[in-house]
């Protein structure tokens, strides 16, 4: 008997094995930490619209409000005359050109202050969930409703940028939200078709057994001998580099999980060898269940700890890998943003980057943190359905 887990001293083997796996979730603290970091981080996804003071292509480029590369914006929350705390405002601020270094420096204009506003006006932008269905669907419906409402802004010609601006003249901030949208969403939606594709062809190959196996795993091993970036920009090469960035949404999708359920066949296959052994399995053979009753509703089942353990320790590669291709300019592309897309902009500066205008880094810190909480959740629910490795 392993020792009480609640405050009631209640056993573990009192439990349900759902309720045991959550409450061993729960004591791994680093797993319950990501959990909360990544909810926040789709939370913020999901509403980038409302929380973000501009659009994802607004941009503050030419004319009299020029902000390209302009640094995060100064709030002042004191009154610069009597030193008293004051509602939060901001400057306008000017681009001049250092004449001893050639660079352009941004100087505030002290002659007005522009207090930052909740709930302001700005560009309309399709609502949360509505912007889940795809246009081409709303417009057939002729239901395509919008808002301007923001969460914080100021008044023109002053700009408020919490994390600077990009060489266009693009709030950074709000396109770090926009593109976690496109980052975090790939992640999910390609090892969800590679966990599906690698479930079903392990479970076909080790229930079947004979020529059925060799074929598949005849695949795996020949996915596996191809380098597996040189396969990806291979396969993304057979579309046009110029495709809508809702096009190449699903094309690295499609791509990502294609080339990546090879590892979870062959995992799954060796369960599955010996799980058509049990007696369950014989039972429900011998009483006339059908293959395919058999494989989804009794050996594929059995599975779900695997499962779920290489779901969430699949979603941080493909972030990866999408983040490279954006990188390398084979991803998602302008006007929209990707955490990927946004640090080959920031590449192109060179060391000027690190020197000058770090805040282009940012995206770069996300992608760390994502893919650090993705790994911590995964061993938390690693340790939490295995119970040799169970907290006491």
């Amino acid at each position: 008997m392993i020792g009480p887990v609640t405050s009631s001293s209640t056993p573990l083997r009192t439990l349900s094995r759902g309720q045991v796996v959550r409450l061993q979730f729960r004591k791994h603290r680093l797993a319950m930490v990501s959990l909360w970091v990544l909810g926040l981080l789709y939370l913020l996804a999901a509403f980038a619209d409302f929380i973000a003071p501009y659009g994802e292509s607004e941009s503050f480029f030419r004319g009299a409000i020029d902000r390209s590369f302009a640094p995060p914006t100064r709030i002042h929350w004191r009154d610069p005359e009597t030193g008293a705390q004051t509602r939060p405002f901001v400057y306008n601020v000017r681009s001049e050109i250092n004449l001893e270094t050639l660079q352009f420096e941004f100087k505030e204009d002290t002659s007005t202050r522009y207090p930052i506003r909740f709930f302001t006006q700005g560009q309309p932008y399709v609502p949360f969930p509505i912007n889940l269905i795809p246009q081409t669907w709303r417009n057939t419906w002729g239901f395509n409703p919008t808002v301007t409402l923001r969460l914080f802004g100021v008044d023109k010609p002053a700009t408020i940028f919490l994390w600077g601006a990009d060489r266009l003249g693009r709030d950074v901030f709000g396109r770090i939200l926009f593109g976690a949208r496109i980052t975090l969403t790939i992640g999910i939606f390609a090892a969800v078709l590679a966990l599906v594709v690698g479930l079903v062809l392990g479970a076909v190959a080790g229930y079947y057994g004979g020529w059925l196996d060799d074929l598949i795993m005849r695949v795996v091993e020949v996915l596996s001998t191809i380098p597996a970036l040189f396969l990806l920009l291979a396969l993304r090469a057979l579309f046009p580099l110029d495709a809508k960035s809702s096009v190449v949404f699903f094309v690295v999708i499609l791509i990502l999980g294609l080339i990546r359920w090879g590892g979870v066949a062959r995992a799954v296959r060796g369960q599955v060898l010996s799980l058509r052994e049990e007696d369950y399995v014989m039972a429900a053979r011998g009483l006339g269940a059908s293959d395919a009753r058999i494989i989804f509703r009794h050996v594929l089942p059995a599975t779900a700890s695997f499962a779920i353990v290489s779901f969430s320790l699949l979603i941080p590669g493909f972030i990866l890998t999408e983040s490279g291709l954006s990188f390398l300019g084979l991803g998602i592309s302008d006007p929209n943003a990707s955490w990927g897309l946004m640090l080959a902009v920031a590449q192109e500066g060179g060391m000027q980057t690190f020197t000058s205008r770090p805040w282009m880094l940012i995206p770069g810190l996300f992608i760390f943190i994502t893919v650090l909480a993705f790994n911590f959740v995964g061993d938390g629910l690693r340790d939490a359905l295995d119970p040799k490795a169970r907290r006491g």
